[in-house]
């Protein structure tokens, strides 16, 4: 059965190569859809595809409205399958050899504006949950750092007297990404205060951010936050989990930081990726220009 190559190859990414659970979810989720539409054809054998399967499988996304990126990510988990088939020795060809990647279309991310930010971050901090909230939108806007880095930040990840914060990026790359004052200050008052009383019912809990029952915030629990938050101070633009990670980098741009800094900052491996960014503050330098300059 097809089935049971896959079940050896998630087991090598996890083992062998160390990723995360959340990269070997997005794996899963992409050749389960390809290992689906193969057995509905009749395949039980991974030696038996062809090229033209994969083709087939490929325009059927496309026919479905996934995007370019999306079909992207396919063509990469398949042709990492079929690689991992033949050292195996499990296949005898490779048909996803010859099959090019599509160019990619370069959304812009969405970002927020200083303004917006400071908006966002205005949060009275009354209770021990608003504090936490609080905390948790100044280190990432002063960090640049993933949510599911921040969340999986542990009390030993957090030097409040050097000013810095160690996490664990993608590929289980570490990196070390300075606190401004503000973000410092707020965690320090959050540790002292919020996380105690939070944690009365699980005082043995060493995730840094705990929700009100003292377990680790999960990813779902802080979009909703955020979501709430961005509702109550007025900021009408789309949200997501990224938007102050997006933010954070336009916004150094913008005042002047070197490009490599804000690509050591965001923990991207390739140069490219972060480049991203030079796009959006030409395009908001634009904006202002014909906003404000009299024969724009």
């Amino acid at each position: 059965m097809l089935k049971y190559a896959l079940e050896d190859f998630y087991h090598f990414l996890r083992v062998e190569r160390g990723l995360s659970d959340n990269t070997i979810t997005s794996y899963q989720r992409d050749l389960t859809a390809y290992e689906k539409q193969l057995t509905k054809i009749g395949y039980n054998e991974w030696n038996d595809i062809s090229r033209n399967d994969i083709m087939r499988f490929l325009y059927e996304l496309k026919d479905s409205g996934k995007s370019t990126a999306t079909i992207s990510r396919h063509i990469s988990s398949i042709r990492s399958f079929h690689q991992f088939l033949i050292r195996e020795s499990i296949a005898d060809t490779d048909p996803s050899l010859h099959i090019e990647t599509p160019k990619k279309e370069r959304k812009l991310p969405d970002t927020l504006s200083q303004e917006e930010v400071e908006k966002l971050l205005s949060i009275e901090t009354t209770t021990p949950l608003s504090l936490r909230n609080k905390a948790m939108l100044e280190l990432l806007y002063a960090t640049g750092l993933r949510v599911s880095e921040m969340i999986g930040l542990k009390l030993e990840d957090l030097h409040l007297s050097m000013g810095f914060v160690q996490c664990m990026g993608k590929g289980s790359k570490e990196r070390i990404v300075p606190l401004g004052d503000t973000a410092k200050k707020v965690l320090e008052e959050y540790m002292q205060t919020a996380r105690k009383e939070l944690l009365k019912k699980n005082k043995q809990e060493n995730a840094l951010f705990v929700n009100q029952h003292g377990r680790p915030l999960s990813r779902q629990g802080f979009w909703k936050i955020l979501k709430g938050l961005a509702m109550e101070a007025e900021v009408h633009k789309t949200i997501t989990p990224h938007t102050l990670r997006h933010s954070f980098a336009t916004h150094l741009l913008e005042n002047g930081a070197d490009l490599r800094i804000v690509q050591e900052m965001l923990g991207h491996a390739d140069i490219s990726t972060t480049q991203i960014y030079t796009h959006v503050t030409k395009a908001r330098l634009k904006d202002i220009y014909q906003t404000y300059h009299p024969r724009a």
